[in-house]
């Protein structure tokens, strides 16, 4: 007989822990949302002990060796487990348990969801209109409407009037204030959910026909966008921030778009694979579309390949300029101001993951003349902070909570790309020098 396979499984405890969640999960529902997430990262590390275990047992059987009983047994209990806290976290996803709840809410009439471009806000929007549409909720309409960059009110009442029954040859014939009338007359006696994805600027509901939520007749507006400056502009009782991903949660989904063939193809390729899916930040655009792009990848020497680009010449790297920069562009072109656009870049030369003190930033970006320093350090002071409270709300820079907003984190990922499309050698050598001293 060959060698019998044994494996020190250290990872007891992470079952322990997800079978305690699944049996008593009644008990946990009043942090719901902070239990199923610590849940799904306790099932990510359980599954990665798992894959580690077996590659070495595949090695071990090319050698000759054979599995111990002991091991069948914990990777059905492994697998058992997965299938149930899939379910669990597919039957309500952490993220649109919370929004979804919040817009269910009868005291909230609009509702905004803000975040950078890529992070998921429009995969999140549709999964919450989605849910009302199979559920209804006691509405008589679900309204989905993509706005995008240029805000044609027309254009929008033409898509409600569609979605409504309203449409036809007679409304298309009407001029736009007569829409805005028979839109308005019509909804008012109905109760509606409007989703608006993807808007850049206040959209005005009383020239579009749509009657304002309030509690009296318990309609709603839900909308996505990227400035969270619109949020107070549309008047958002709510006002939620769509994150990008954390680092374990990121993994798996990159993980899940290379596939499983590809990770064990070689020993070394999952610990590349963590390197190459930090570089994409956390942003889901990226983690998809460079997943997918290294999911044919199966040697070391491409995977390194591509941490060296992604590093260094990222525009280079497959689907790059096609599908991830210009959804980013979009962001960086409508920031008003070159001083304000100078700051973000500026802010690339920073090391990635740094956090960036405000005071410092500003002093540098004095130094560089980006802010002008002549009228005294005072005025020039505060128009810094005000840059930076540009950039923050346009989400491309982060305040760390832990310290008191006295720094900010670029999102690295964005600034880093874009450093490369608008800075030639020069200007980045010099910024860097000025940093230096």
């Amino acid at each position: 007989m060959g060698n019998l396979i044994t494996c020190s499984i250290s990872c007891d405890e992470w079952m322990d822990k997800i079978s305690q969640w699944l049996d008593k999960k009644v008990g946990y529902i009043h942090d719901l949302e902070k239990n199923l997430a610590t849940l799904e990262n306790s099932m990510v590390k359980l599954k990665a002990k798992r894959n580690d275990l077996l590659r070495k047992a595949t090695r071990e059987e090319d050698k000759g060796g054979q599995r111990l009983e002991e091991f069948q047994v914990w990777l059905k209990k492994v697998e058992s487990l997965d299938q149930k806290v899939d379910a669990l976290l597919d039957a309500r996803d952490v993220q649109l348990q919370r929004h979804g709840n919040i817009s269910r809410k009868d005291g909230v009439g609009i509702m905004g969801m803000y975040g950078m471009g890529g992070v998921g806000k429009t995969t999140l929007l549709m999964q919450i209109n989605n849910k009302f549409s199979e559920e209804r909720c006691g509405f008589d309409f679900v309204i989905w409407v993509v706005v995008s960059k240029e805000l044609h009110v027309e254009k929008i009442q033409d898509e409600i009037a569609q979605k409504v029954g309203l449409d036809g040859e007679k409304w298309e014939k009407k001029k736009k204030s007569q829409k805005t009338i028979d839109l308005y007359n019509f909804l008012k006696k109905k109760r509606f959910v409007l989703f608006l994805d993807d808007i850049w600027e206040k959209v005005d509901l009383t020239e579009i026909g749509v009657p304002f939520p309030a509690p009296e007749n318990r309609c709603k507006v839900v909308f996505t966008t990227r400035k969270q400056g619109v949020c107070s502009e549309m008047m958002a009782e709510e006002q939620l921030e769509v994150q990008c991903l954390a680092e374990i949660e990121a993994f798996d989904l990159f993980q899940k778009k290379v596939g499983q063939k590809t990770l064990d193809s070689d020993p070394e390729i999952p610990k590349l694979a963590k390197d190459v899916a930090r570089k994409c930040g956390g942003l889901p655009l990226a983690l998809n579309v460079i997943g997918e792009t290294m999911s044919c990848k199966k040697t070391v020497e491409e995977w390194r390949h591509a941490i060296n680009v992604l590093t260094s010449y990222a525009t280079e790297f497959s689907g790059m300029e096609d599908k991830i920069l210009p959804l980013l562009k979009y962001s960086y072109d409508n920031l008003k101001g070159e001083d304000v656009k100078s700051c973000l870049l500026y802010c690339a030369l920073f090391p990635e993951d740094d956090l960036i003190s405000k005071k410092y930033l500003i002093d540098y970006l004095i130094c560089e003349d980006i802010i002008d320093g002549s009228e005294g350090i005072e005025r020039a002071e505060n128009k810094g902070y005000e840059i930076i409270g540009d950039l923050v709300r346009a989400s491309l820079l982060m305040e760390d909570a832990d310290m008191e907003q006295n720094v900010c984190v670029c999102m690295m990922l964005f600034a880093k790309w874009h450093c490369g499309l608008h800075l030639n050698w020069e200007e980045k050598r010099r910024l860097s020098l000025c940093m230096q001293v």
